[in-house]
């Protein structure tokens, strides 16, 4: 049976470039595909060539430019129901339906677990299932 992360395609978004290369090799370890962004702007652009080639984006709060929440709206205009994982050292609640958090520092088998728990629960509001 293959793993649950077979064929799901994740953006990571985040500016440190060590922790970007970091999530991008564990997380194609454990069977994820990954287009990473170093800034929101990066990120949008990925997003919006194909808004529903991402089964989740993975964020940092904090970001150059624009906060990773304002980022997440803006793609969830053009997806509504779109899955998100905000990860940040500081305390965060998300606002919206289908978005999890994550507190930094955490250990690779935690943005495992939370990624799958994330990916795994029934969606709320409209969600367009990626496309593969």
């Amino acid at each position: 049976m293959p793993h649950p992360a077979s064929r799901l395609r994740l953006l990571i978004v985040d500016d440190e470039p060590s922790l970007l290369g970091l999530l991008q090799r564990y997380l194609e370890r454990l069977g994820y595909e990954i287009d990473v962004a170093a800034t929101p702007a990066a990120a949008l652009e990925h997003f919006e060539s194909d808004p529903g080639k991402y089964a989740c984006v993975l964020t940092d709060l904090k970001l150059p430019g624009m906060s990773g929440e304002e980022m997440l709206e803006r793609m969830r205009a053009l997806r509504p129901g779109l899955r998100a994982l905000v990860s940040s050292g500081q305390p965060y609640q998300p606002r919206s339906a289908n978005i999890g958090f994550l507190q930094k520092p955490y250990l690779p088998a935690m943005l495992a677990e939370a990624l799958e728990r994330l990916l795994r629960k029934p969606a709320q509001g409209r969600v367009d299932p990626p496309n593969h």
